[in-house]
């Protein structure tokens, strides 16, 4: 049950994060953002650094650097993901598979499920899929090259969470640290090799680094949620991060919960529901 209401904290924490940031890039480049975001969420790493400890061993360097180079592989194949779109088809994509890769790699460690498990996994991999998906996701057909980039930034995502899994559990938040250390250098190199691209506009400032706040707590949520539950569960609940993202965006930009999201939004409760009694 602890694991199961950290991965939840965990999914709206990147959904709220994924909603910040994506009006953050309404006003600027997405890198200028990103530039804002990643100092602000490396700074409550380090903060937390005291609080709840951290051990650089080999084992948290590995995996964390592995974690970071991933991280910043899912953020370039994503944006460009949905720049060529279509969004609505895509997303759902990238989002099953950032779920399905972990739950594979849970269940081929020994993981084991409970019946009610069993019937709430595959139930909850529906709801991403629901919840993701915008209206009138059969409208356009993607092409190869788009449905590749989905595959690989859900697959890039996955590997950022299965890399934070397989670091030691008595690593403290050194995993963390070290991968958003890794993943901001890298961001920040693209950016000064694109600094002609990203124009004069002015990222915002305080949306930027709330974002940045938010994917901090919830990497830190996922790790212990890992630590303490099945990889398989925690992996997928996390996955449904969307539905945060949909309910802020209906709760401040108005903007209207489709059909088959409000199905979702529904089919998520249940499946929460019986993995918690898994």
């Amino acid at each position: 049950m602890l694991a199961l209401l950290l991965a939840l904290g965990s999914s709206l924490a990147y959904g709220c994060a994924d909603f910040l940031g994506g009006l953050g890039a309404r006003k600027a480049h997405v890198l200028r953002t990103v530039m804002i975001a990643a100092p602000a969420s490396l700074a409550v790493e380090l903060l937390l650094w005291p609080v709840l400890g951290a051990s650089f061993g080999a084992g948290a360097l590995g995996w964390g650097a592995a974690s970071g180079v991933a991280s910043a592989a899912a953020f370039a194949l994503l944006y460009r993901t949905l720049a060529i779109g279509p969004m609505n088809v895509l997303s759902p994509v990238t989002a099953l598979v950032s779920a399905a890769l972990p739950v594979g790699v849970g269940l081929l460690q020994g993981e084991h499920l409970a019946v009610t498990g069993l019937v709430g996994l595959p139930l909850a991999l529906v709801a991403v899929l629901l919840v993701s998906a915008g209206h009138g996701a059969g409208s356009a057909r993607p092409s190869r090259t788009a449905l590749l980039l989905a595959f690989g930034a859900g697959t890039a995502i996955a590997l950022q969470l299965v890399f934070l899994h397989q670091a030691p559990s008595d690593s403290g938040v050194a995993p963390l640290i070290v991968g958003r250390a890794v993943s901001s250098a890298v961001t920040l190199a693209a950016a000064g090799v694109m600094h002609r691209r990203l124009g004069s506009e002015r990222p915002a400032y305080a949306m930027s680094a709330a974002a940045g706040v938010l994917d901090s707590m919830a990497n830190l949520l996922f790790l212990f949620a890992a630590r303490s539950g099945d990889l398989a569960v925690v992996a997928v609940i996390v996955a449904l991060y969307p539905a945060g993202t949909v309910l802020l965006a209906r709760a401040v930009l108005a903007e209207r919960v489709h059909r088959g999201q409000l199905v979702g939004l529904g089919t998520a409760a249940v499946a929460v529901g019986l993995l918690a009694l898994s």
